[in-house]
């Protein structure tokens, strides 16, 4: 079968149970409809994943998707995607991670990989451009992240090889357990990392030598350097490059919709302990980029003294930083350098596992469990996220999500979720658009769908403005969604323009699309991840936003949400999705 540009036209279905794969082509029409990435995913989740199947069961299928531009020159395009249903959610689950394993996975020539069944012992998976490989994982089971893939690529012993892997969170079936990746990269938000560990697939490497064919070479090379010539001096570039995500955190305190003390503030006295410019003051910081990419967002932090000297990370990002400085009160940069690490060993969520430790506190302080828990106790914390990765005490109700800790607790009216994914560090009482991106993102409260923020951040719209906000949403929500099918970074989403959109594919591709065509393919991959949904049962209803946002103020600056001002941007949003 002759491959279409930009894709292999390849589907490996790997059987665990049967310990048997499988190569399939994918239809051209299916990969002309809906690309890569996301629309890939999305679309062999629907297809193959049974009705209501328990997400832990061997029914429940894992897939791994590439976009068409993974392996080629242009920047940002070092990215790959996980789908499945998740165990922390029950509904629709998606996941993104850079970094050097994407040219790894390219490279064995599949534009998807298939996962389904339950392996009889511990395995991990050597997938190359010519077989598939099971190996056992016995003597991995129980280690850590970085333990476990440093071990698999000392086994596979091939410096172009690249593995993702589950840490103890995984194993031990914590329903916000993630995949590790490169020691410090993480993917899987909603449980991802707990399916893995349900099919006992401790890890998976990648190598081989094929590569994509790609429509027009070398117009896409002189599309990449004139899009580097054009955006390497914007101020976006020199940010990221100097700060990256922390800097968010003295911009959201300024605003007051840093998500402080459970949700009941919004902002952290103090909050220039853990500020961006204290990273960099207070550690050893250093930029790293993924393959094709000048961003260099990353930042690899070596804490310089205390009590953790030595310690490094990549990161903390912002959104660890609000889930455990803001929400958990603990003001060190140090500290959530420490209690990141720690979720990255164990193979833990940092925004989850944060919520978690918080709604925790708020439990302990309203007498509802036993566990002496206080605002700040970075020990604490600590010994709560093992008992959560162990499932001990009260970790084993904590491991099971923040909507099954709220109906067991009686606090189901404190919880903060949608659909029991909780949100990023984004207060919708004071950034209302953020409040329909979370009631509508597929896969729960998530601010990666559509990152609009950005636009009430920088004055693109008032955060304030209701009537008319679905419109822009929608713009960027179609925007993202076409990156995520590429799949590009989301930190290029200012400066990778429609046109350059159009102009990409078809040096790619070879198709020929114009922005209403790109509108149309990004429609229908947003109601491919809707109809899955549907056949979980989830309706209009669970569109919604915890009550406390319309209930509750925020102390600082009085600003709240209405549930009139919600409906009026969710009636718009399904008026011009044509949604019924």
């Amino acid at each position: 079968m002759k491959e279409m540009n930009g894709f292999f036209n390849q589907l490996l279905r790997i059987d665990l149970s049967n310990e048997k794969w499988t190569v399939e082509p994918i239809p051209d029409p299916i990969l002309q409809s809906y690309l890569g990435g996301k629309g890939l995913g999305s679309y062999l989740l629907l297809q193959d994943n049974p009705p209501r199947v328990d997400p832990l069961s061997p029914q429940n299928h894992l897939i791994f998707t590439l976009g068409p531009l993974a392996d080629t020159p242009f920047y940002g395009s070092s990215r790959f995607a996980v789908f499945t249903k998740s165990p922390q959610t029950g509904i629709y689950s998606e996941s993104y991670s850079g970094g050097k394993i994407t040219p790894s996975l390219s490279r064995t020539g599949y534009d998807a990989i298939l996962v389904k069944g339950k392996a009889k012992h511990p395995i991990f998976l050597e997938i190359s451009d010519e077989e598939v490989l099971f190996h056992s994982a016995a003597h991995l089971w129980g280690k850590d992240t970085f333990e476990a893939e440093q071990a698999i690529l000392k086994t596979v012993r091939r410096e172009d090889a690249g593995a993702l892997v589950i840490g103890p969170a995984g194993e031990n079936l914590v329903k916000f357990a993630v995949i590790e990746i490169e020691r410090w990269r993480s993917l899987g938000r909603a449980g991802i990392g707990a399916v893995m560990g349900a099919k006992k697939l401790k890890g998976m490497v990648f190598h081989g030598k094929r590569r994509r064919e790609v429509a027009d070479l070398i117009t896409l090379k002189q599309l990449s350097k004139e899009f580097k010539e054009r955006v390497k001096n914007s101020e976006i570039v020199h940010i990221y490059k100097k700060y990256g995500t922390p800097m968010l955190v003295s911009i959201m305190n300024t605003i007051g919709a840093f998500p402080t003390q459970y949700w009941s503030k919004g902002t952290l006295e103090g909050w220039e302990g853990i500020s961006a410019e204290s990273l960099m003051e207070r550690c050893e910081v250093t930029s790293l980029a993924c393959p094709h990419c000048f961003m260099a967002c990353g930042k690899v932090s070596r804490v310089k003294e205390g009590r953790h000297q030595g310690l490094q990370i990549m990161g903390p990002e912002y959104e660890t930083i609000y889930a455990f400085g803001g929400l958990c009160m603990v003001k060190s940069i140090e500290e959530i350098i420490y209690l990141n690490d720690l979720c990255d060993r164990l193979g833990m969520d940092t925004i989850t596992a944060g919520n978690l430790a918080a709604f925790a506190i708020e439990a302990s302080l309203r007498g509802k469990i036993k566990d002496k828990l206080e605002y700040g106790d970075v020990d604490a914390i600590a010994g709560l996220l093992k008992k959560i990765a162990y499932r001990r005490g009260v970790g084993r109700i904590l491991s099971e999500g923040v909507r099954h800790a709220a109906s067991v607790w009686g606090m189901e009216k404190e919880a903060i979720h949608v659909k029991g994914l909780e949100p990023a560090g984004f207060d919708p009482r004071v950034l209302k658009g953020m409040g329909l991106a979370y009631a509508t993102s597929d896969r729960g409260a998530c601010h990666l769908r559509a990152t609009f923020y950005k636009s009430e951040l920088s004055g693109q719209i008032d955060p304030e403005q209701i009537k008319g906000k679905a419109r822009l949403f929608i713009d960027y929500e179609d925007k993202m969604t076409l990156f995520d099918a590429l799949i590009l970074c989301r930190f290029y989403r200012d400066l990778i323009t429609w046109n350059d959109l159009e102009k990409i594919l078809q040096a790619a591709c070879g198709f020929v699309f114009k922005k209403r065509d790109l509108k149309t393919i990004a429609s229908k991959i947003i109601q491919l991840a809707r109809d899955f949904n549907r056949q979980e049962g989830v309706t209009k209803k669970d569109d919604r936003l915890p009550r406390r946002f319309f209930r509750e103020v925020l102390q600082e600056t009085g600003k709240t949400i209405q549930p009139e001002e919600m409906d009026l941007m969710l009636k718009e949003y399904y008026q011009l999705r044509e949604w019924v």
